[in-house]
Formats: structure tokens, sequence, C-alpha cells
């Protein structure tokens, strides 16, 4: 079942760097209590998720903050050590961007955004989504219809519909 607006967040556990290296992170410790965007990208250094998801909320960013978003979360299919590596070298770490790895995709799968595209080289990752979490609850979600479009799901498209 795909996850979808006013539903309550599954909890699973996600990997991000800290300083003494990969450290798990529950999805409660990140939504519970808090006004969080989540945007999950099918892979760290692919064309769109690179040349425009993240920037997208890099550019955005001040603007999720007078909303009252307290956090940017980026979330992929993917180890934390690429994705350390990849959010130093688009500036989502310097914007403040967290990003969070799903490494066997099982949050991705629980909430029904994954996907597989074998002639890409992708298989089991994440659809391209972002979504507003209030208190573990979702309060809005932009999925794209195909993992190569970034349109709803950047962050303009998001505050849009906020």
């Amino acid at each position: 079942m795909t996850i979808s607006e006013g539903d309550k967040l599954p909890d699973a556990m996600l990997v991000k760097m800290g300083e003494d290296g990969p450290e798990g992170i529950s999805v409660s410790s990140l939504t519970e209590g808090r006004n969080v965007v989540i945007f999950a990208v099918p892979g760290a250094y692919t064309g769109v998720c690179t040349t425009a998801h993240v920037p997208s909320f890099i550019r955005t960013k001040d603007e999720f903050k007078e909303r009252g978003v307290e956090e940017i979360i980026c979330l992929s299919v993917n180890d934390p050590f690429v994705l350390d590596s990849w959010a130093e070298a688009t500036g989502a770490a310097d914007a403040g961007i967290v990003t969070v790895g799903d490494p066997a995709g099982e949050f991705t799968k629980a909430i029904g955004m994954d996907f597989s595209a074998p002639p890409a080289g992708l298989i089991n990752r994440s659809k391209r989504y972002a979504m507003l979490v209030m208190d573990g609850e979702v309060k809005v979600l932009n999925a794209e219809e195909s993992p190569g479009t970034c349109e709803t799901s950047a962050g303009e498209g998001l505050l849009e519909d906020m």
C-alpha cells in the first residue's frame, strides 16, 4: 500500500553519516514532534537528482523555514558514505539539508514508494517524491509519475501545495 496524505509514517531505521562514521537514526526521531520535509531521490549522483531535485531544495530552504519547517531531509536507497559525499558535492551539506540512507530499502518498501528500472541500473530504489510531515503524519505528498521528472516533488512544487 502506498502512503497517503493523513497517514502516519511507519518507523524504520535509516542511516546517516555522523562524526564517527555511519549511525542509525529512526524515522520517528526525525519526525515526531517536528515539522519536516522529506524528499526522496532514486539515487545519489544520478542526473535529475543532482541537477534538479537537490538544487530545488537548496533554492527554497529559506521559504520552508519561514513556513515552520525545521529540517529538510533527503532520502535515498544508498549507503551513508555515498550520500555524505554527494551532499558535499551538491552543496546540500552546506545548505543544511540532511541526507539519510535507506540502504536495504525497508522504509521505502513500507511506504510503497519502491521501484526498479533495470535498463538504467536502478534496482529496488525509491520513487521521486517530496512530503511535508508534521509530527510523523504526512500532510502533503507530491510523487512524480516518472523517476526522471522533477516538478511536483521539487522544492517549488511542494511549497505551492503547502
